[in-house]
């Protein structure tokens, strides 16, 4: 398996290579050269597999020979270890075909565990193998961050640096981050915005003069080719567990970077049946509006109840937009240069690719709230408001009531207990015995400046000899 630059100026790398690259040199993403492709049979084969050995199954033609089997069944398998619920990603009901696969079971509450405690397993792994030592740096509006941390931070020979907009997480996010206390963790909130944040890390992976000689920067943002590739098994799992492949399903996905959404693309094009893929956003709708109008001009940021989804530039969007541009790499490298500095719109073809790929719809807090309550009223199943973005999107603009439609729930409500309190909710929801004692933990936070050479300089003085 190789994988080749969005932008088309960089040379193809293999598994091991692309695991430990961020942004191509020409300032691309890396995705796979090809699919693997799965037939009907082979995946109803996997329904008695349970979710590790599932994602052996998906995630081995993407490793390739780089990692031998039994090493990667060890690290899959050693990867889900502290999920809560031994199904990993359990299905709850909520209506006749209606479904939320819960995917904040991991140990941080949200999603990105899925990723993150893969990723960081895979680094070990390579960096052992190699007696290598290197840089993290990431930004998060809200759960990445906590999730890479512990997903890392067991790891000898990383530095992880870690940069979320300063005040604009919710505080279960920022304390998740802020009481791991390790040497080589380092918190930095930067006053400004997660894009913000995200901008500085883009900019540090095109320009790594100010690490030391010997360290290289390692991306744990979904720029991370691996972080996608381990979001695609969950698809895979959830069509398993209502009658796939024989039975096609729909998903809801709320996103604001593309990526979890992206990861159900690919499970299409890899052979699973999906009848909808519904992009779900907030008030922060670039991706609503390019998909239904063509709209891809960048408009202000809004602070919404739904933090994790408070984004302007979809770092993953580049993938997908790779496909619909039939792969020309430099037409892409052109409309994303383009896109930092002026209103673009997508050719033609493009947006009809695009638009015939997705549907989407935008939810702001007002429906939010009104979701998360009318959900808990009829259920008693409580949402956290990004999940609540999903379900309601998924009402607005399900195509058929006869496919089953899976909204992906992608944390905690008690991450978020500001939303879930102005939904009705009587006392804010409790959070899981192991996090106890969060609360009363002590805290490690640098606040800095929204200046990448402040940031550069903290990190060359905190990174490890």
């Amino acid at each position: 398996m190789k994988y080749i630059s969005t932008r088309g100026q960089s040379p193809a790398l293999n598994f091991e290579e692309v695991l430990l690259t961020g942004l191509a040199p020409d300032g691309g993403l890396y995705v796979p050269e090809t699919l693997p492709k799965f037939s009907q049979q082979e995946i109803a084969s996997w329904t008695t597999l349970n979710y590790s050995e599932l994602a052996f199954k998906i995630v081995q033609p993407f490793v390739g020979e780089c990692i031998p089997a039994d090493d990667l069944k060890a690290i899959i398998d050693d990867t889900y270890v502290e999920f809560r619920h031994p199904a990993v990603a359990p299905l709850v009901q909520l209506d006749h075909n209606e479904w939320v696969l819960e995917l904040f079971q991991g140990p941080t509450l949200a999603f990105k565990d899925f990723a993150l405690q893969m990723l960081g397993r895979l680094l070990d792994y390579v960096l052992e193998r190699r007696h290598q030592k290197v840089v993290i740096m990431g930004a998060t509006s809200g759960d990445t961050g906590s999730a890479a941390i512990q997903g890392c931070k067991r790891c000898n020979n990383i530095d992880i640096f870690i940069l979320h907009p300063y005040q604009r997480v919710s505080e279960v996010q920022r304390r998740q981050m802020t009481t791991i206390l390790a040497d080589n963790i380092h918190n930095i909130a930067v006053k400004g915005n997660f894009d913000d944040c995200q901008s500085m890390v883009k900019a540090s992976f095109n320009d790594k003069s100010f690490l030391p000689e010997d360290r290289q920067l390692v991306a744990v943002n979904s720029i991370n080719w691996a972080r996608i590739m381990a979001q695609i098994v969950y698809y895979f799992y959830a069509s398993l567990s209502l009658g796939g492949p024989m039975r096609p399903v729909a998903f809801s996905v709320p996103t604001g970077n593309f990526g979890d959404i992206y990861a159900g693309y690919l499970a299409s094009k890899m052979g699973l049946p999906i009848d909808q893929l519904i992009v779900a956003t907030n008030t922060n709708d670039i991706l609503h509006r390019c998909i239904s109008n063509n709209d891809f001009v960048k408009h202000d940021l809004e602070h919404t109840l739904s933090p994790s989804m408070d984004i302007v530039v979809s770092s993953n969007f580049e993938r997908i937009l790779f496909d619909c541009y039939d792969r020309d790499g430099l037409a892409i490298g052109d409309l994303m240069t383009r896109f930092q500095s002026e209103d673009v719109v997508l050719s033609n073809s493009a947006f009809a690719s695009l638009n015939g790929l997705f549907d989407s719809y935008t939810v702001d807090d007002g429906q939010t709230i009104k979701t998360i309550e009318d959900v808990y009223e009829k259920n008693e199943y409580l949402l956290d408001p990004h999940s609540a973005i999903g379900v309601e999107a998924a009402r607005k603009v399900r195509r058929s009531y006869d496919v089953p439609m899976i909204t992906l729930a992608t944390a905690h409500p008690a991450k978020f207990p500001e939303a879930v309190m102005k939904a009705g909710f009587p006392h804010e929801p409790e959070l899981p015995h192991h996090m106890s004692s969060l609360f009363s933990d002590e805290e490690r936070v640098d606040i800095i400046e929204n200046d990448l050479s402040k940031v550069h300089q903290f990190m060359n003085e905190h990174i490890s000899s």
